[in-house]
């Protein structure tokens, strides 16, 4: 289902959209979003996509793989802005294959992208980067937009050094730049720990968070593709980091029993303390895992409420009950 966002006038600021990532669960909902406010949108892919994987109105071009020497030049013929959601995305235990895509595919190809799209004449680029620059935690207060950069792991690091390189370039070239930090991003498709929950959830597994008293900030893809549709084109984005949320912190006991709400199933939680599931999940090696359900992260949006006028546009408790959905017809074909 479509929502209409209060966030601008869609048609009054249409333009021509190069969404790169469209395959992905970010860039397709972004590019869905922005054909649904008129604008002519193309999207990036490295293969061929499949008739049934398409989005109606978007136009497809392959620029093959991401790296420092990708030519964009027909990607970016005739577009006005650029959306890059394309990345290697993050992973819990990085090879060192992935330590170099990292760097090849989240900064190089960023850094190639943002020379040609200011030599092609582009007016805005919104990059979506991780609000894993900021830090990995936040134990007594939210992560700002105007905090010191903090990445403790590699994946945090080169979204930091993709963001100075693009700043440089804007600078250079009179690019318009926005930067968006987004939460961990949740819709249909999701992989990582939310969808482990999800599929945990759904089998009735009795899952040991009852006690975690932690608070965790998310976005679903629907939030962020609004946010991101209205910073393209705000007369007041460009030029700066922007955080995002769904302004509805939970903890991850809260975040399981509205999960199991949304799917109409009970919410099976029993208490272990925080310190017997730390020492479990190290001796087990998938401490960093467990770290992330029982420690806190969470945002301060203000700026972006303030600066560009921005709210959700769906809660989260509606975002979960899409995800849910969604995931239930692309495991059974069915909705819940």
């Amino acid at each position: 289902m479509q929502v209409e966002s209060p966030h601008l006038p869609a048609m009054a600021t249409a333009g021509s959209v190069l969404v790169t990532g469209v395959t992905g669960l970010v860039g397709r909902h972004v590019a869905t979003e922005l054909l649904a406010r008129g604008h002519a949108v193309r999207g990036a892919v490295r293969r061929p996509v499949l008739p049934a994987e398409r989005v109606t109105g978007l136009e497809y071009v392959d620029v093959g793989n991401l790296g420092p020497a990708t030519s964009w030049h027909e990607a970016l013929r005739g577009v006005d802005y650029v959306v890059h959601a394309a990345a290697h995305v993050h992973v819990m235990r990085p090879t060192p294959e992935d330590h170099a895509a990292y760097v090849r595919v989240n900064v190089d190809a960023a850094l190639a992208l943002a020379e040609q799209a200011a030599q092609a004449g582009v007016r805005r680029l919104v990059f979506l980067s991780s609000i894993k620059v900021n830090g990995e935690s936040t134990p007594r207060q939210p992560f700002a937009a105007d905090d010191a950069p903090h990445p403790l792991d590699a994946f945090g690091r080169c979204k930091h050094d993709a963001e100075a390189g693009l700043q440089d370039v804007a600078s250079r070239r009179g690019l318009g730049m926005v930067i968006v930090r987004p939460p961990l991003v949740y819709g249909p498709g999701v992989r990582g720990n939310f969808d482990r929950l999800i599929r945990l959830i759904a089998r009735g597994a009795p899952l040991p968070f009852a006690t975690i008293r932690n608070r965790r900030s998310l976005v679903s893809v629907w939030n962020l593709a609004d946010l991101v549709a209205c910073a393209l084109v705000h007369p007041s984005a460009a030029d700066r980091v922007w955080l995002v949320s769904d302004e509805e912190d939970v903890s991850t006991p809260e975040l399981i029993r509205r999960i199991a709400s949304a799917m109409q199933l009970p919410a099976r939680l029993w208490p272990v303390p925080p310190a017997v599931l730390r020492a479990a999940a190290t001796a087990l090696g998938r401490r960093d895992e467990v770290l992330r359900l029982i420690g806190s992260l969470y945002v301060d949006t203000s700026l972006t409420r303030q600066g560009l006028g921005w709210r959700p546009v769906i809660s989260l408790d509606e975002g979960l009950r899409r995800t849910v959905a969604g995931a239930s017809e692309m495991r059974f074909g069915r909705a819940v």
